[in-house]
């Protein structure tokens, strides 16, 4: 069972890998690649809806919004997008691997400033 989980994370993985792609493809439309990026950044998001720490809620969120967010993305896509994206996907998480770290330390960053906004906007109002 554990085996089959670890499976399915590797398959989102590779899905959220393939709306990179499918965000950067021209033919997609503006609001598909808005909610491209809601996905993404919600997988590479250390904060989630429900905290990790909680046992067995805390992964249910990412493993039903994270494909809810994709299939969503796949439909308002054009026809060969999403195809193209996984081919791209694929061949490069076999060459040389994700920028997931790279995304994830950016997505951090972000979230660091908006606290820092948020605690300077604090201080401002006492």
């Amino acid at each position: 069972m554990i085996e089959r989980w670890k499976q399915w994370a590797r398959q989102l993985k590779g899905l959220v890998y393939a709306l990179v792609y499918a965000y950067r493809d021209p033919r997609t439309p503006w609001y598909a690649r808005v909610l491209a990026v809601c996905v993404v950044a919600y997988a590479l998001s250390p904060i989630d809806l429900i905290p990790d720490p909680i046992p067995v809620l805390g992964y249910l969120d990412d493993l039903l919004l994270i494909p809810l967010g994709v299939a969503l993305v796949v439909k308002l896509l054009p026809a060969g997008v999403w195809t193209d994206a996984q081919t791209q996907a694929t061949r490069e998480l076999r060459v040389s691997g994700p920028m997931a770290r790279i995304a994830a330390g950016v997505i951090v960053v972000l979230w660091l400033g908006l606290a820092l906004v948020a605690i300077l906007l604090v201080r401002r109002m006492f």
